[in-house]
């Protein structure tokens, strides 16, 4: 883990000035942390994953994002280590460094239109990336799973297992509505409203592209949709709209189209529950950066399995307060095709 003290070391590694400090972190997601480093050539935001990530997928989550920023995209410039490469090692530590950009706090009631626009420009980049589709966006998690975790639930008196279990046959009629990607091309893959922020000087900014790959663009699309559309038709036709105009190549036509928003929300709900029931242990079918997340917290709280539960408690929560559901996605199919 990173200290202040790594400041001018880190610079260094960058070629980013002299007089550094380093303050943090700053912020703190589910793969890594940012922390803040200022020098006398200015602020700078330095990335640390709670554990290393292959090479050649962090050479191309820079790649792609640089292709974005040199299209006019509204992201942070990627900023490279002196020997030209995509991240520096600093003491067996993995880390990368962008500009800095003043962020709002997440809020998904943003201008629609300005949100399409901006995935219409996401979705048209000229970018072959190699990255392969991922379980996370495109399986199903299956009734067999959900059962085996609704009846732990029950056993072990989590308080929100009623709920969810009133949530149990939605969520396995949404997985059968589910298709596989058909015309796949790089994208950002995690365009939920805790990455395109409100900036202090106005407009929005995409953050956090390190978990891009091949995906259906369409399938992105309705994820878009369903997040920042917040259940008004009118907000979801205007973004509809405007990703039409930019030339985005997605369509929304049918409840297949939402395949990738019905994976995500499963395996983020199904995620938070199981590590609700085992804070200190380990799920063999959940992601790995959800794994490398997880072993981060035990190591920088040992002990701490309530904190860790109130975490994903919390989690649940939000999964179960604004659900996806079939009648959901019809709503938003009658906005978008009307």
């Amino acid at each position: 883990m990173l200290e202040t003290g790594d400041a001018t070391e880190i610079a260094a590694r960058f070629s980013l000035g002299e007089a550094a400090t380093l303050s943090g972190p700053v912020a703190r997601g589910e793969v890594g942390q940012v922390w803040r480093l200022s020098t006398s050539r200015g602020t700078f935001a330095v990335k640390e994953p709670f554990e290393p990530i292959p090479p050649d997928e962090v050479r191309e989550h820079a790649d792609y994002q640089e292709a974005a920023h040199a299209a006019g995209i509204p992201a942070p410039a990627v900023l490279r280590a002196g020997d030209g490469d995509a991240f520096a090692e600093l003491a067996g530590v993995q880390l990368r460094a962008f500009e800095w950009v003043d962020l709002l706090e997440r809020d998904a009631n943003v201008d629609p239109a300005q949100v399409g626009r901006i995935v219409a420009s996401i979705h048209r980049l000229d970018f072959r990336g190699r990255l392969p589709t991922d379980p996370w966006y495109t399986d199903a998690v299956g009734s067999d799973r959900w059962d085996a975790l609704l009846d732990a639930l029950h056993a072990n008196g989590a308080p929100f297992a009623e709920r969810l279990s009133g949530m149990r046959d939605e969520l396995v009629a949404l997985e059968a509505l589910m298709e596989e990607p058909h015309e796949l091309q790089t994208c950002h893959r995690d365009l939920w409203a805790d990455n395109v922020l409100r900036t202090t000087a106005g407009g929005l900014c995409v953050i956090d592209w390190e978990n891009c790959g091949l995906a259906d663009p369409s399938q992105e699309l309705a994820l878009v949709l369903f997040e920042f559309g917040l259940g008004d038709p009118h907000r979801a036709r205007a973004l509809y709209q405007a990703y039409l105009e930019a030339g985005g190549p997605g369509r929304i036509d049918r409840r297949g189209s939402f395949s990738m928003v019905i994976a995500q929300l499963g395996h983020i709900g199904a995620d938070a529950c199981a590590r609700w029931l085992d804070p200190g242990g380990s799920e063999t079918e959940r992601d790995r950066h959800e794994a490398r997340a997880e072993q981060f917290i035990r190591w920088l709280h040992p002990g701490e399995s309530d904190t860790e539960r109130e975490r994903q408690e919390a989690r649940v929560e939000e999964f179960v307060k604004l659900p996806l559901t079939r009648e959901a996605i019809d709503r938003l199919l009658a906005a978008t095709t009307s």
